[in-house]
């Protein structure tokens, strides 16, 4: 506050004094009846206060303007900085040290380690059946769907009841032929004849032969009329359809063999030298989780168009992964240790990523880092922070460079 300016204090001081002097001068002079009378003297005394109260009202009224003024003004300026209320209640943690792989990163499509065709092996028959969808399992000899056998059946009781006279043609035969050689040497019937009975008993047997085997083909086509599964895995795609009348060799399912998927990165010629038969990938999974794989194999040769080599890579099973996923991998060529922060932490805002780093107690600073490798939640940070510095964990997407928050929890690593 402004001290009062004592000019006019002074002023009333000085008045009063010469009101008091001229009361006592009047008291002194010869007019006595004035002098005695206490009326008068007392009224000069009041006027001489009234004045005094005036004049000090006044100043007190002046002083108190100019001071309230100053004052507020002061007051207001200085406490209005400080007097903010926390932008939010926030957690803060250090970083974490972590290992990470160090390695060459590739971008490569997830596919079936094999596939296998299931399809008709016999044409003209109708589907009656069709057992499984895609994305099923199944094992090896599964049916898969069912043919008409109607038709193959008749035709094989025709052939069966061809069988059974060929069989009475070639007992017939088999009879002429033994007396034909009976009689050969004694000249009852001539040589002709008896090579007729011979030729005929081989012609019968050759029947009888065809016969068998055209029973043992028909049976055979019988036996496909369910279409199985040549190995086991999962139904990948199914063409067929109920009541179509399939053709030889048509395909009526895809299946993945075992199960089994494998990733085909792809690196250019250059980095060839790095990657080994055996060598770990990581292969990044779209629910942010990463399946651990092994090279099986490096293609001999390299693409003509691309200039890219192609790298498979056996992934285990039950893995989150599909086939015809375009995902990142990771050739593991060594490890290393790294500052890491939770994914929750960063803050992206035009295309840079960035941290609230505790500036003070109560104080928070925008920070930008650069990151690096993920791993499961956590980023790397390469560049940026320090490894005492204490971060903002949740609720970064609510928060300004300089604001004030109060903190939930003490500084752990995380």
């Amino acid at each position: 506050m402004k001290n009062s300016d004592p000019q006019p204090l002074a002023s009333s001081m000085m008045v009063l004094a010469a009101l008091l002097a001229s009361a006592l001068s009047l008291a002194s002079c010869g007019n006595k009846d004035k002098a005695a009378d206490p009326a008068v003297k007392e009224g000069n005394v009041v006027a001489a206060k009234d004045a005094v109260k005036n004049t000090g009202k006044e100043t007190s009224k002046d002083s108190g303007k100019d001071s309230g003024k100053d004052s507020g003004k002061d007051s207001g300026k200085d406490s209005g900085k400080d007097s903010g209320k926390p932008a939010m209640t926030v957690t803060i943690a250090v970083a974490k040290s972590m290992e990470f792989s160090q390695g060459l990163s590739a971008n490569g499509l997830v596919a079936p380690w094999q596939e296998a065709s299931v399809g008709a092996e016999v044409g003209g028959l109708k589907l009656t059946e069709v057992n499984v969808n895609v994305g099923d399992v199944v094992r090896k000899g599964q049916v898969l769907a069912t043919l008409s056998p109607t038709s193959v059946q008749i035709d094989l009781i025709n052939f069966k009841a061809q069988l059974a006279e060929a069989e009475a043609n070639l007992a017939d035969a088999k009879l002429n032929a033994e007396r034909g050689r009976q009689l050969d040497q004694t000249g009852a019937i001539s040589a002709q004849q008896i090579a007729q009975f011979l030729t005929a008993e081989k012609t019968a047997q050759a029947r009888l032969d065809a016969a068998r085997s055209r029973i043992k083909a028909e049976e055979l086509r019988l036996s496909h009329t369910k279409v199985l599964a040549s190995d086991a895995g999962v139904i990948s795609a199914r063409a067929a359809t109920l009541g179509a009348v399939v053709q030889p060799g048509q395909e009526l399912f895809r299946l993945i063999r075992q199960g089994r998927l494998e990733w085909r990165g792809e690196i250019t010629a250059s980095e060839l030298s790095q990657i080994k038969v055996g060598q770990s990938v990581l292969v990044d999974a779209p629910d942010l989780s990463q399946v651990r794989g092994k090279i099986r194999m490096i293609a001999p040769t390299v693409d003509s168009q691309t200039r890219n080599a192609l790298i498979y890579v056996d992934l285990p099973n039950g893995a989150p992964l599909k086939s015809g996923m375009l995902v990142k991998g990771l050739f593991e060529l060594g490890r290393s240790t790294a500052l890491t922060v939770p994914q929750s932490a960063l803050l992206r805002r035009d295309g840079f990523s960035y941290l609230f780093v505790m500036e003070s107690a109560d104080r928070v600073k925008m920070v930008k880092v650069d990151t690096g490798q993920r791993l499961g939640d956590r980023i790397e940070i390469a560049k940026g922070l320090e490894t005492s510095a204490k971060f903002v964990v949740n609720g970064v997407g609510f928060l300004n460079d300089g604001d004030l928050v109060r903190v939930q929890d003490s500084a752990k690593p995380q």
